[in-house]
């Protein structure tokens, strides 16, 4: 009985902790590899890179591995100063989706991107790209 009590603490230790591995804090800490922002959204990575009028959203698994763009949908809503502008995203490369639209950069903007995969439940993750770290 101890040695199935020591196993189960042993897992639950082991497991728990790929569950704080992902936090905004500790993706922010981490080199995203086009030099944009990391977030968690699902099963998925989206890092997002924002240019004068243009959203770009990367999407990778946890490991870092592209994945598939194709067929997929989504909006960056874009929210900079006293504006909210709602960008489309759609799919431009292998695990890339961009889109353009008039808007500020600001150092305290705020953007929200939502996705849908083919298949799959929509993705939702909210980012401060320029917000130094």
């Amino acid at each position: 009985m101890k040695r199935l009590t020591l196993s189960l603490l042993a897992f639950t230790l082991i497991f728990s902790q790929g569950a704080f591995a992902h936090t905004d804090e500790v993706l922010d800490k981490t080199a995203a590899p086009h030099g944009g922002q990391l977030r968690m959204a699902g099963v998925h990575h989206l890092e997002l890179v924002v240019k004068a009028n243009e959203v770009t959203v990367y999407l990778t698994d946890h490991a870092g591995k592209s994945q598939p763009a194709q067929g997929a949908t989504g909006t960056a809503t874009v929210l900079s100063g006293k504006t909210k502008t709602a960008v489309p995203l759609a799919p431009a490369a292998d695990n890339v989706l961009k889109g353009s639209g008039k808007f500020e950069l600001a150092p305290d903007m705020k953007v929200v991107i939502s996705i849908t995969l083919p298949g799959q439940p929509p993705l939702q993750a909210r980012f401060t790209p320029l917000q130094k770290k």
